[in-house]
């Protein structure tokens, strides 16, 4: 049986008091009364439990992940089951528990987060999504824990990072690259505008199709929500009518998978009935007939280096950049098919 602080004392000859301030490195004891019990600790093997460290001042070995999502908008995602995974790893190295908050609301997720907080059960929180209204961070930030979020922070916060990729400079290239290859009928299927994610790749999108002169029609773009239902509902809309475009971007990995389903509803090919280009993970890809044309977004590289900044910050480095743009490259496949002027 392993020994406890009562065995410490019992060992020692001091009180259980003196041995919680030498476990607590507190300076009112004597020399001799904190050698008798470090001995102790030593002669007995003594390993304190994380409940017990989380009873003393600096609380629980733990890190918290949130989606600042509802449940809705995640199921069925394969970001966020591959990212907390990446997240659970580099936790384990670290030897630190791991906390999914899941809430109702933004509401209740800020209350849950605040009574963790307050209770010494965190020492750090990574978010999975960064939301447009930025009141969620206004609120923690006087906190003062560190919280590092994948996605785009712009306001000016003391305790928040962010860890994201160039989604404006991704979805330009996209859509630069289906114009390199003779497309000039362009549709982009999009999520909510609720989250900067989305925000900044439909903005990358409607930006090259201005520069480029090419028509930005209303119809072809399409908010598809957050189900693959809606998507292919919004897939189904663009192929049905009279004139139709030649080429689809998605905007996520759930817009692309509705896109291929719907096409192979319909008897449709891809690319000889239309193009696709979009973003997706490795994961997905390997299932697409056609290979997808895409930004592999580099999910678990987000998630690791997430939550290696967020120890960094747990452990006090003044160094950690307020800001970490992860590279990506786009992968050519065959899922465009190049129209002859």
């Amino acid at each position: 049986m392993a020994s406890t602080i009562y065995d410490i004392a019992k060992h020692a000859g001091v009180s259980k008091s003196t041995v919680s301030r030498v476990l607590n490195n507190q300076a009112n004891i004597s020399e001799e009364s904190r050698k008798k019990v470090l001995e102790a600790i030593d002669e007995l093997n003594y390993q304190p439990s994380k409940l017990a460290r989380a009873l003393t001042s600096s609380g629980f070995d733990a890190i918290m992940v949130i989606s600042n999502r509802s449940t809705t908008t995640t199921t069925g995602n394969p970001f966020f089951s591959e990212i907390i995974q990446s997240i659970s790893t580099q936790a384990e190295l670290e030897n630190f528990d791991l906390i999914l908050q899941t809430a109702k609301n933004s509401e209740d997720e800020l209350k849950k987060c605040l009574s963790k907080i307050q209770e010494k059960m965190i020492k750090g929180i990574i978010m999975l999504s960064s939301p447009a209204d930025e009141d969620f961070f206004h609120q923690l930030d006087p906190y003062n824990i560190p919280i590092v979020v994948t996605g785009k922070v712009e306001g000016h916060y003391k305790n928040i990072y962010s860890v994201d990729t160039d989604n404006f400079g991704d979805s330009y290239a996209l859509t630069k690259h289906l114009i390199k290859q003779g497309h000039q009928k362009i549709a982009c299927i999009h999520a909510p505008l609720d989250y900067h994610v989305s925000i900044d790749r439909l903005a990358g999108f409607r930006s090259c199709l201005f520069d480029h002169q090419l028509d930005l029609r209303n119809d072809w773009i399409i908010d598809s929500g957050y189900s693959i239902e809606d998507s292919y509902k919004a897939a189904l809309r663009l192929m049905e009518g009279p004139d139709k475009p030649t080429a689809v971007f998605a905007t996520d990995d759930l817009k692309v998978l509705s896109i291929y389903k719907m096409a192979a509803d319909k008897n449709l090919q891809i690319p000889t009935d239309f193009s696709v280009i979009g973003y997706n993970d490795k994961v997905a890809s390997s299932f697409l007939s056609p290979p997808l044309t895409s930004i592999d977004i580099p999910i678990n590289k987000l998630g690791k280096k997430a939550t290696n900044l967020l120890f960094r910050l747990i452990h006090q480095d003044k160094n950690v950049p307020k800001t970490t743009i992860i590279k990506t490259e786009m992968i050519e496949r065959e899922s465009i098919q190049k129209i002859n002027a």
